[in-house]
């Protein structure tokens, strides 16, 4: 192919079904098959048609009606769509029934949401949890994969664990994924030593979370210069970054971007992302990053409100920040304690987004200059354990040492305090 040709992209058709008996989250609407054309969109696919179904419950066989799978079959054929891909989750027994329906790919949200981390996974960590998720998801599903797992030749759903080994050896899987398991465990090691070092080194964590493409990795990268990828799609950033921020002249604090959340987000990437998103646990602070002109702004907060719930520990200050403030009316914004408008893209407020970190993290810190006699010299372990210690001097007056310390360890040593 020349190289300057655009690949043909895959053509697909979206259905989803409203069923009396989903619960909300199980749910297809209108709403969820527009996500569903983005996520596919982001794949590297293109939506020619949508089909929405209502009924009390889904067919145990087809999970659409007989005549709406008939229809779905039929705008398969006219649209010359090779693939069907369905906004709830199907069971094996139901894929395969579509797919010698319709003669196309059957995939489900969750297969096209772990293809596209398949993706975008660029380090050793991303690409082993992807292939734990993989794994996880299809490893109850082989009885009935069919053509979802024969397209060896590549394609949306293909980027992965190939026919031969799901097929033909379960346990081999199983071991594979006991083998994942524990390569993660051992990063999940590493992460643990390099908190316990932040926690000696007094370095507070901040953590952005939010509805994915709602600017998350833009505000990084005006925080920080980070210069990590910010684009107008879905799951941009897979792979946590973490820099350095000097939020004032007595605070500086690890800024950490983390993979977007999405509704019906697959629980296997979950629990195969527990190393990257356990990091919500260990946070000082959220920064949940809202985009302002979203028209499902109130559901996206409310998914995301709950996974931070789950992942989280209780008690974690959360600032909401509403981003992309330049583009909608300031009466649009909610207003209160915890939240604030922003723009990533221009830097308005980013200002007082600094300040209001400062004050949601409530420390009280001081930068100082302590000279110390020679006989208190155990203090300077004191703090380079419990503060900052920005130099060391040993003159003959005493020990000179210049440190960003809390109030309380402060007032320990106000006495050797050097005035300014």
């Amino acid at each position: 192919m020349d190289p300057l040709e655009k690949p043909v992209m895959e053509k697909a058709v979206l259905a989803g079904l409203s069923a009396d008996v989903f619960t909300r989250e199980e749910d297809a609407t209108d709403e969820t098959l527009d996500e569903l054309e983005a996520l596919l969109e982001t794949a590297g696919g293109q939506c020619v048609a949508k089909v929405l179904q209502h009924r009390p419950a889904p067919d145990p066989h087809s999970f659409f009606g007989e005549g709406k799978a008939e229809e779905i079959r039929q705008l398969i054929e006219t649209t010359e769509a090779t693939m069907l891909i369905c906004d709830n989750d199907l069971t094996p027994s139901q894929i395969r029934t579509l797919e010698d329906l319709t003669h196309a790919t059957v995939l489900d949200r969750s297969a096209l949401i772990l293809d596209i981390f398949a993706q975008r996974a660029k380090t050793r960590e991303g690409r082993l949890q992807v292939e734990l998720a993989q794994y996880q998801y299809l490893l109850p599903k082989l009885s009935g994969m069919g053509k979802s797992m024969s397209r060896l030749g590549g394609g949306i759903g293909t980027r992965g664990p190939g026919e031969t080994k799901l097929e033909t050896d379960r346990r081999h899987i199983r071991s594979r994924i006991a083998r994942l398991q524990a390569d993660l465990k051992e990063v999940r090691q590493v992460r643990a030593v390099q908190r316990e070092r932040r926690i000696k080194n007094a370095v507070p964590v901040v953590a952005i979370v939010g509805y994915t493409n709602a600017g998350k990795s833009t505000l990084l990268n005006k925080l920080t210069g980070a210069g990590i990828p910010a684009n107008n799609r879905l799951f941009d950033t897979l792979d946590t970054t973490t820099r350095q921020l000097e939020v004032s002249d007595t605070l500086t604090v690890l800024l950490s971007d983390t993979v977007g959340f999405i509704a019906k987000l697959p629980h296997h990437l979950v629990e195969a992302f527990q190393a990257t998103l356990e990091e919500l646990q260990y946070a000082d602070l959220l920064l949940h990053v809202i985009d302002a002109g979203d028209p499902e702004r109130d559901n996206h907060v409310a998914v995301a409100d709950k996974l931070i719930r789950q992942l989280a520990k209780p008690g974690t200050p959360v600032l909401e920040c509403y981003n992309k403030c330049d583009t909608v009316d300031p009466d649009d914004i909610p207003r209160g304690a915890d939240k604030i408008a922003i723009s990533a893209k221009t830097g308005e407020n980013l200002d007082e987004l600094l300040r209001a970190i400062e004050k949601a993290l409530n420390l009280q810190r001081k930068k100082c200059t302590f000279l110390l006699p020679y006989s208190l010299g155990g203090m300077v372990e004191t703090l380079h354990d419990q503060a900052k210690v920005l130099s060391t001097d040993y003159t003959a007056e005493g020990i000179a040492v210049t440190a960003i310390c809390d109030m309380a360890l402060y007032g320990k040593l106000q006495a050797y305090a050097q005035e300014s």
